[in-house]
């Protein structure tokens, strides 16, 4: 009887290691998304086997600056235009977030970055250094 509840438990442990260690797969968060303070649209979609964003629209330009990619440090970048400019590159699937790079057209630099889906609906997206974080909420576009 107690070889029984033994084997019982140990199989009862292992099942659950094996359900537990699965791998959780990130919120998908493809679409259309409005920036902080509706900016600008960027369409999230896959890109290769990673996830990309581009700006599909710029909604609120910012007064007296052209919408080209001006602070880009690459100067022969700096005629691109704002729309179809990625903002989001290589993004994979880590668990329960996405990792990648994001771009910051405003000072023309790049981060390593988080995004992830919120219960409400809206995306978390984060642009780091080392570990520290700045984050933004962009909301979704129908």
């Amino acid at each position: 009887m107690k070889t029984a509840n033994i084997a019982i438990l140990t199989l009862t442990a292992a099942f659950a290691g094996i359900v537990g260690s699965a791998a959780q797969a990130a919120q998908p968060v493809t679409g259309r998304w409005a920036t902080v303070d509706g900016k600008a649209i960027v369409q999230i979609a896959p890109c290769g086997q990673h996830l990309c964003g581009k700006i599909e629209k710029i909604v609120k330009p910012t007064p007296g600056r052209p919408q080209t990619d001006i602070k880009n440090p690459d100067p022969a970048l700096r005629s691109k235009p704002l729309v179809g400019l990625a903002l989001l590159s290589g993004f994979k699937d880590d668990g329960d977030l996405w990792r990648g790079t994001i771009y910051d057209p405003e000072g023309g630099k790049s981060y390593t970055s988080k995004v992830s889906r919120n219960s409400d609906g809206t995306l978390k997206v984060q642009g780091c250094i080392a570990f520290f974080c700045k984050t933004q909420t962009w909301t979704p576009v129908r």
